[in-house]
């Protein structure tokens, strides 16, 4: 059976997006077409999409997925170091879980929370072994803000330089540089915001790809 990614994304669960995610992480390699370049999926590929997605809905990270394609590592040996950090999760989750209760039994107002001392008591339990979360580092739209900024004030450098030129040449046509040369001092400058263009597209790209890993939305 051959058939295409529409089909393989109905047969399988899995969004298109995962499917050429996994992909380009080496964890398919579905054959092409000769004729139209079209990638045909085989059921060795839909039986590998369906073991990719069983071990992902685990929560297994695609480096082990990868390691047990590769013969590296058996599935019992992936399963069991995967439990072990199941536990170690399950034991932070279960601190935070007293420490909210705790917190909670307080009926303490957020004015009056002691968030130094809530924070010295974290800080000892992590120091015991235990990790909270950081919510901090999971917002995304932050990822966006340093190469949206970046490229921003670099196409308004280059366009003021560019509006400089031609304010020059406008000003003092004499005493301007010769008609080529000022259009390859514009060309620079307009290249470069182009290039920053470019830059940013590939690079929200870049962010915005990988894997969906809310495994509802599958």
């Amino acid at each position: 059976m051959a058939v295409k990614i529409n089909e393989v994304e109905a047969l399988v669960g899995i969004s298109k997006k995962n499917i050429r995610f996994y992909e380009e992480e080496g964890l398919l390699c579905p054959q092409r077409n000769s004729e139209n370049g079209y990638r045909n999926y085989s059921d060795a590929d839909v039986d590998t999409l369906l073991k990719i997605k069983a071990l992902r809905k685990l929560g297994l990270p695609l480096e082990e997925i990868r390691s047990l394609q590769q013969g590296r590592l058996t599935v019992a040996d992936a399963l069991h170091r995967h439990r072990i950090t199941l536990e170690r999760e399950s034991d932070n989750l279960r601190q935070a879980q007293i420490l909210c209760s705790r917190l909670e039994d307080t009926g303490t107002t957020l004015s009056a929370l002691d968030a130094q001392s809530v924070l010295m008591e974290m800080q000892q339990l992590e120091q015991e072994g235990t990790t909270f979360m950081n919510k901090q580092k999971s917002d995304i739209r932050k990822r966006y803000i340093a190469p949206i900024v970046w490229a921003v004030v670099m196409a308004l450098l280059m366009a003021g330089t560019i509006w400089l030129f031609l304010w020059a040449f406008e000003t003092d046509p004499l005493g301007a540089p010769p008609l080529p040369l000022l259009a390859l001092l514009i060309a620079i400058p307009a290249a470069v915001i182009l290039g920053v263009c470019i830059a940013l597209l590939q690079r929200i790209r870049e962010i915005g790809k990988g894997e969906v890993d809310d495994a509802g939305k599958y």
